[in-house]
């Protein structure tokens, strides 16, 4: 579990998307190849040939068009999975072509054309099959998932997906929904109805790789296991409106509507209009958005740079806000290590004027709404932006609730935000801890160590009355939890930072 969860926090969640889909469409070659699976590899290479072409094209005439920055990285996710749910295709199938060739143009054009607030309302994969299904009368057939060793793959890979963006609720509320509207809805067997199901739909590819995209689900838990559930009641073949039968990618377009209606999300415009140095390695970055940004105080946003020399780790990003929503202004904390990614290395280099893009603040990580429950923050090297994120709106909103921040860095040169910290006690009576590792003389005012058990029972007499915040690097997290566990802590009472693509 230590190796899985270490290659998953090495990589960004699109990265694994796009290498996971990759392994699979290779598989399913080789399993043709050797006859493992009833398919032509020939095909499989034309089809994919066919559908990247179609992508690729129409997003940068879609994209020019419309002035956005356009992804590769998406463009090849939405393509492979279009190869993968729709049949390959003969060269001389012309109208198999036809379909392909109609689903990859519409797939790509839903990104653009039906987009509200900048961004897309669809999952472009099955926008496409499902437009080009009804102009066509063809339907995709999720041949991924017709063989005992192709679905094996889909499913460990999906697997994975689902530990990375840590979206297991959203899985077990479609699976839940799904079984039971199928078991109370079929005229037969209910057994074999599940079986079928499991082993010979579109199931687990549905569920663990499409209804997952970050920008079409809920950016909150309740929502999104209402998405889930509403997604998996329409996936059962036997619920209908009239003569109209949902398909899989029906159901999921359904789901993509519930979420706008409910989660009204847009991608915004951001311009730097200030950066400087916070410490040692980390720079804070300020933008003005060119539309107010709602968010709830330690949500993340997703931020996109023009990618143009991205490297493997792709030019997309989930970063923590570091303001409060009562600020006009969105603030980025950063930390800079020394064989920094593409990405960061163009984020430092951006000087005031230059602009790049954010999209839908999404997190669990945020304020209870008891404003009575005391609550500790414990924060570990950068991972201390949420917090500066909730401090500053509770000052502004004059909310003087009970709060203690143990802070953890290396060194006194480290501590980000510490100015802001400090003028916390005066202003709300915060408490701050500031926890120092490798200074080899102890300086005044800090703690020489480790934040342990010991030092929270010193600082915080009554811990077990308090709701403990987590935010830093995943090994901390994880580590803090199994302390807190052992103090007698419950887990209910632990709230931990995550958001796709740590890395």
């Amino acid at each position: 579990m230590r190796f899985i969860d270490d290659f998953l926090n090495g990589i960004t969640m699109y990265r694994l998307v796009l290498y996971y889909l990759t392994v699979l469409m290779v598989g399913a070659a080789l399993a043709g190849l050797f006859g493992i699976a009833a398919l032509n590899p020939a095909n499989l290479a034309f089809s994919i040939i066919i559908i990247l072409a179609v992508c690729m094209a129409a997003n940068k005439i879609f994209a020019r068009a419309f002035g956005a920055i356009p992804n590769i990285e998406s463009v090849y996710i939405t393509a492979l999975i279009l190869a993968l749910i729709i049949s390959p295709v003969d060269p001389t199938d012309t109208a198999g072509i036809g379909f392909i060739v109609f689903a990859s143009l519409w797939a790509m054009a839903s990104k653009y054309i039906f987009a509200l607030g900048n961004k897309h309302v669809f999952n472009p994969a099955a926008f496409g099959v499902a437009l080009a299904g009804i102009m066509t009368n063809q339907a995709a057939t999720w041949w991924i998932t017709s063989n005992p060793l192709l679905l094996a793959f889909v499913f460990i890979g999906g697997v994975l997906i689902v530990r990375k963006i840590r979206r297991t609720d959203l899985v077990i509320a479609f699976s839940i929904a799904a079984l039971a509207a199928i078991v109370f809805t079929t005229n037969g067997n209910p057994l074999t109805a599940i079986t079928m199901t499991l082993f010979h739909s579109s199931f687990f590819f549905l569920a663990l790789v499409m209804l997952t995209e970050p920008l079409t689900m809920p950016p909150s838990r309740m929502p999104r296991i209402a998405y889930g559930a509403l997604v998996g009641i329409l996936f059962a073949p036997n619920i209908h409106l009239g003569s109209f039968y949902f398909t899989p990618e029906i159901a999921l377009l359904a789901g993509n509507l519930f979420v706008y209606f409910t989660s009204p999300k847009r991608r915004f415009l951001l311009t730097l209009v200030e950066k400087s140095e916070l410490a040692d390695s980390t720079n804070e970055f300020v933008f003005t958005p060119d539309y107010p940004i709602s968010f709830r105080p330690g949500q993340y946003i997703e931020w996109t740079l023009d990618g143009r020399a991205a490297d493997n780790r792709g030019n997309r990003r989930y970063f923590t806000i570091a303001s409060s929503p009562t600020e006009p202004v969105v603030r980025l904390g950063v930390r800079f290590y020394t064989h920094a990614s593409t990405f960061k290395q163009e984020l430092l280099a951006i000087q005031p004027g230059d602009t790049l893009t954010a999209s839908h603040a999404a997190g669990d990580f945020v304020l209870p709404s008891d404003p009575k429950q005391k609550l500790v923050f414990i924060a570990g090297g950068i991972g201390v932006t949420p917090f500066r994120s909730m401090v500053q709106y509770l000052i502004d909103t004059k909310d003087a609730r009970q709060v203690t921040l143990l802070y953890s860095n290396k060194t006194f040169s480290e501590i980000a935000y510490k100015d802001f910290f400090d003028r916390t006690a005066q202003s709300i009576g915060m408490k701050t801890v500031y926890a120092l590792t490798d200074e080899p003389v102890p300086i005044p005012g800090t703690h020489a160590g480790f934040i342990d058990a010991a030092l929270i029972k010193q600082e915080i007499p009554d811990y077990l009355a308090c709701v403990f915040y987590i935010s830093g690097p995943h090994g901390m997290v994880s580590a803090f939890t199994k302390t807190l566990n052992a103090m007698g802590v419950p887990r209910r009472k632990i709230k931990t930072d995550y958001f796709p693509g740590f890395a």
